[in-house]
């Protein structure tokens, strides 16, 4: 009987080794055009978010959103679209990538509460989706294909 791991890598599966956080949470480093970022793996975010704060930082292009942003305790907080971006999580790289930007100093709040480190945004289902994603809760290794 064949790993996990050994399974995936012959569906061409790229394997990233995440870290927990104080808070439970699974991080891993994440690059957005190019530059490096701290994001919190989330598989109940329907979007992958970045706050505002952090635009600049990854060279985000955005819009006014008619979308209102939900969850981890804020509700109905203002968006932003940023369309077209370059997303690396470890060797795996996708192109054309949408993001949303909002507030999420409630996040990073909870994490310093924590002694969590922060982050700059979340990866949520929308990419988990695009990579076809397996978590091995076991290993603490995320899989995207």
């Amino acid at each position: 009987m064949s790993s996990l791991k050994s399974f995936l890598k012959e569906k061409n599966y790229k394997a990233l080794k995440m870290s927990s956080t104080e808070t439970n949470h699974y991080e891993c480093k994440v690059t957005i055009n190019g530059v490096e970022g701290s994001f919190i793996i989330d598989t109940g975010a329907s979007s992958s978010c970045i706050d505002f704060t952090y635009a600049d930082h990854f060279n985000l292009f955005s819009e006014d959103s008619n979308i209102k942003a939900a969850g981890a305790g804020a509700t109905n907080m203002l968006t932003r679209a940023s369309t077209n971006n370059k997303v690396a999580i470890g060797k795996w790289t996708k192109k054309k990538v949408d993001l949303i930007l909002f507030d999420l100093s409630h996040v990073n709040k909870a994490l310093s509460d924590h002694d969590a480190e922060l982050v700059h945004g979340i990866i949520g289902a929308d990419i988990l989706k695009k990579g076809k994603a397996v978590i091995d809760y076991k290993t603490d290794y995320l899989y995207l294909k």
